[in-house]
């Protein structure tokens, strides 16, 4: 144990707080689910099957697939008033007894949303709270689960996970678990009933005929899935994405009358007789998967339900049916004797401990459970009555097994069976100690990144960040001296300081983090170059080295503090509204500037301190770069004029691009999937998007090259509205990927997912939902933060002038950015993205600028109440000038370390850096020749000399030197 002064921590505490890397980095998946609320509103209003009701719930899940930030109780409150004008909610709730203390009849829609609001907000803390605890017995090193509650959403990460789309029906799986009493196929009361059923279809059929298979044809909107490309591990799971359709979901489902030419008639010529002696008793039927949806929908017909028991429920069978050792694709039929409430008997909230085990008389995995007290008692009656006869064991209306039961169990303890493998019977194990979740979460959006990419990450992110602090450094020394040395101590302990609050905030860092982390570094010395130069100024008034030092540190915290401010403020903005990496890249961001602030102006100041204390001298310049910038006298405000007619003649022309070319959309824009693939030969792009075109059933995707000749991305929304077509689009990608190779490409070496040389190294999965969010946040963020901007700079400066000045040039930036991505998409060799990151990028820039502009105004305001006998012109040029060595520099060193981000950061980045290498030069240029023009249009004479400044009078009194020499 280690005593670190303020707590005691074990190793195993400072392991679980080390700064965790993100999927970019080492690879893994990624998704973000919808929490289903639809059941709650269901359970909450009795079971009401008022159809006004049924609509408006239908209505609003359609609509939270479209529309972007919506939560589903306001979409539902929406739908129904357009569907039901003039009718209360309250005649919904009201009949549910649990809510009577909440909702009456005379209750107000508003009264009514609150209360669902409430308990949607609590049922979406559940689910929460019981994934994260669910996730944190996978065994995955450090994952990260978050919640948006603004929609209901939760994001998760999985680093290292070698089996995608296990670990998505890990995370789906709301782990209901029921034990129900059931028909055998012997017991009198449904003796006969599914042969009487099916000669009450064929009676019932008009003269036409309809062969069997325009019965599954009718039915293929429900499940379209071709049983030849099904795959079965070991186990008998589905190893591509599986859905069952079961008799719920379909009880609405309606298909014109269904004929036949097959004497076996409508159902039997789909449902197949079982093997008693292999199936059991309790199985009424075996069918191929890809007839289930059809007679789903037959035992929902009148003329099954009225030959069959009112009480029956039928349910398929979770795996598939076992012969000569292998799986086929055929699934068995169950018969769930239900009550009134169609409620089991026994749920899994009565397990108080689940452990995964191994039975030593069949050598099967099995799961040994405990229950409660009054989950014993019922167990024991259930049991009782039912002994000789199976009782199945419901896992999310699957029957996992259906055992015989011996005697009658008493103790609560007992032992589940379902041919598992060690995992199923670990996660098995895992989902009952957890507790089922009370809402169904729906994986959004996926993405899965293999491990060589991540590896590819490390290395170039960490080769960026090493050469671009080395460049800094070696800059420092070069252009300060001794000065710059305090810098780089500085800036290394600021690297630890960024390091060291990031693990303690527990933060993911991501290919975008680096980034971050990279751009803090260049931006870091910002504040030491502010400082630098006020003392190199004060020094050439004549002031001593002490008197120099202490009132360039003074003098420079206004200019300081504005620019760090705004950038905050931006980054706030990201952090707020971003997601994932986004998200992950402001918080960097913000932990940087704050580091930074702290390392430049309080760290620095006490190492000079300390240095001089002791009779020591210190450098401020070097001979080489001495007298730089020193007498600059630029009219800045006259070149501003043609600056401002360029920089309005090249944004028209980029507006006219972006409405004629538009913008290489990402994925995250548009919605979609997108699959990175990586081949031993070069890829020819043409050819791969012909073939690709046809195995998306003529849909044609975007292909192109990913960061070398040999690998591409490919960008498609081919059943992109189908949340359960994954592995259809996946496959059909392999086969696509495999014609293309010459068909010598075998599944494993596409997608083997273990190996570091997989032909498929990522994928991402975007729907129309995220995309919608993603472009309305993108907007909402961009204009918020230029309106904080705005509104701070106007507090600060007190004058209208600045504020406009400032965001008119944020204006042109941001314009100038959007319009080299569009004139130049498809142009470079490198992918030009608007995508999420972009507009991290955007944001940055944004507030890259602004910190620029600020320094520039903040010596203009301070020049106007110093030089109140010269024009406007005279005193914006000087202080332009006066502040150009800082412009130049703090850009030098930010653009070195972008400059080698995007040489050198890899193509996962190249777009990113891209931005961030154009926005640093535009806001540069911006800060001089737009913001401080824009100014000295807007004012009138004397507009800005009544503006009061906290420099000292010491300082007004140097610059009038300074101007004199």
């Amino acid at each position: 144990i280690l005593n670190l002064g303020f707590k005691r921590f074990t190793y195993q505490e400072l392991k679980k707080q080390q700064l965790a890397l993100g999927l970019d980095l080492q690879g893994g998946m990624s998704v973000v689910m919808q929490v289903d609320l639809v059941e709650l509103l269901k359970n909450l209003s009795g079971g009401s099957e008022d159809p006004n009701f049924l609509a408006a719930m239908s209505k609003a899940k359609k609509d939270m697939n479209v529309t972007s930030g919506e939560d589903y109780i306001t979409l539902f409150r929406n739908a129904y008033n357009e569907i039901a004008p003039g009718q209360n909610l309250a005649n919904i709730f009201a009949v549910n007894r649990s809510l009577s203390d909440e909702i009456n009849i005379s209750s107000t829609d508003d009264e009514v949303v609150q209360v669902l609001r409430k308990k949607a907000d609590e049922t979406v803390d559940r689910t929460f709270q019981l994934m994260k605890k669910r996730i944190d017995k996978i065994g995955v090193m450090q994952p990260n689960v978050t919640l948006d509650n603004r929609v209901d959403r939760i994001m998760v990460e999985l680093p290292g996970v070698r089996n995608p789309e296990a670990a998505k029906a890990y995370l789906v799986t709301t782990a209901n678990l029921q034990f129900w009493e059931v028909y055998n196929a012997g017991d009198q009361e449904i003796t006969g009933a599914l042969q009487r059923a099916n000669a009450a279809l064929i009676a019932s059929q008009p003269k036409e005929e309809t062969t069997s298979t325009e019965i599954k044809e009718e039915t293929s909107s429900i499940v379209d899935v071709d049983s030849s490309q099904m795959k079965f591990d070991d186990s008998g799971n589905r190893i591509d994405s599986f859905y069952l359709a079961n008799s719920d979901e379909l009880e609405k489902a309606t298909t014109p009358d269904i004929l036949t030419n097959n004497n076996a008639g409508p159902l039997f010529s789909l449902l197949n007789t079982p093997d008693y002696t292999v199936s059991g008793p309790a199985v009424h039927g075996i069918a191929n998967y890809n007839d289930t949806a059809a007679i789903n929908v037959l035992l929902q017909k009148r003329e099954v339900k009225t030959n069959v028991p009112v009480d029956v429920k039928w349910l398929w069978s979770e795996k598939p049916v076992k012969k000569n050792g292998e799986f086929t694709s055929d699934y068995e039929l169950y018969a769930m004797k239900t009550n009134r409430k169609k409620q089991a008997p026994l749920e899994g909230g009565h397990v108080t401990n689940a452990q995964p085990n191994l039975d030593p008389s069949t050598n099967e995995y099995i799961v040994n459970v405990a229950m409660d007290q009054e989950g014993a008692k019922t167990w024991g009656r259930l049991t009782e009555r039912n002994v000789g006869r199976p009782i199945a064991i419901v896992l999310d209306n699957e029957v996992i097994s259906a055992p015989n039961v011996n005697e009658a169990i008493k103790g609560g303890r007992s032992q589940i069976s379902g041919r598992f493998t060690p995992d199923e019977a670990t996660n098995f194990a895992n989902f009952l100690n957890v507790g089922a979740l009370p809402a169904k979460p729906e994986i959004i959006e996926a993405s899965v990144v293999g491990p060589t990419m991540g590896e590819d990450n490390i290395k170039s992110g960490m080769t960026s960040l090493a050469v671009g602090v080395g460049l800094v450094l070696i800059f420092m020394i070069l252009y300060y001296g001794s000065g710059g040395v305090f810098s780089i101590i500085a800036l290394l302990a600021n690297l630890i300081f960024i390091i060291g609050t990031l693990s303690s905030l527990g933060t993911v860092l991501t290919m975008a983090g680096v980034a971050g982390i990279v751009l803090t570094i260049g931006m870091a010395v910002d504040a030491n170059v502010i400082i630098y130069e006020r003392i190199r100024e004060e020094l050439r008034a004549g002031k001593t080295m002490g008197t120099a030092i202490k009132d360039g540190f003074e003098a420079s915290y206004s200019a300081i503090i504005d620019a760090n401010v705004t950038t905050i403020l931006t980054a706030g903005v990201l952090a707020y509204f971003g997601t994932g990496p986004i998200k992950g890249f402001a918080v960097v961001l913000i932990v940087g500037v704050l580091s930074s602030l702290f390392a430049a102006v309080l760290l620095t100041r006490l190492m000079i301190d300390w240095w001089t204390s002791k009779g020591r001298t210190v450098n401020f310049s070097t001979s080489m770069f001495r007298n730089a910038f020193s007498n600059m006298n630029i009219d800045f405000v006259g070149k501003g004029k043609f600056a401002l007619m360029a920089s309005g003649l090249f944004i028209l022309l980029g507006i006219g691009s972006m409405f004629m070319r538009g913008w290489e959309l990402g994925v995250d824009f548009k919605g979609g999937r997108s699959y990175t693939v990586k081949l031993a030969d070069d890829i020819d792009t043409d050819r791969m998007r012909t073939t690709m075109t046809d195995v998306f059933n003529g849909e044609t995707p975007i292909v192109k090259t990913f960061g070398s000749p040999n690998q591409v991305e490919i960008t498609t929304s081919y059943l992109i509205d189908d949340n359960g077509a994954d592995s259809t689009v996946l496959d059909a990608l392999y086969r696509g990927v495999n014609t293309y190779a010459g068909g010598s490409l075998t599944k494993a070496q596409f997608d083997g997912g273990t190996e570091a040389d997989n032909v498929l190294q990522r994928s991402a999965k975007t729907s129309p939902t995220i995309a919608d969010d993603i472009r309305g946040s993108s907007i909402i963020s961009t204009i918020i933060a230029l309106l904080l901007i705005f509104s701070y700079i106007w507090i600060r400066f007190r004058k209208w002038q600045y504020s406009l000045g400032a965001v008119a040039a944020l204006f042109h930036d941001v314009l100038v950015v959007l319009s080299i991505f569009s004139l130049l998409h498809g142009l470079l060799p490198f992918s030009l993205e608007i995508n999420q990151a972009f507009i991290a990028a955007l944001l940055t820039v944004v507030g890259y600028s602004i910190n620029d502009t600020v320094v520039v105004f903040d010596r203009i305001r301070e020049f106007f109440d110093s030089y109140t006998g010269k024009s406007k012109e005279d005193v914006i040029n000087l202080g332009v000038n006066n502040t150009i060595s800082r412009t130049i520099i703090t850009s030098l060193t930010t653009l070195f370390v972008i400059l080698i981000l995007f040489l050198f950061g890899g193509t996962v980045i190249q777009g990113f850096a891209f931005a961030l290498l154009i926005g640093v030069l535009v806001g540069t240029y911006s800060s001089v020749f737009i913001a401080t023009p824009v100014v000295n249009l807007l004012t009138k004479e004397g507009d800005l000399k009544k503006v009061k400044t906290s420099t000292s009078n010491k300082s007004k009194g140097y610059q009038r030197k300074v101007a004199a020499e």
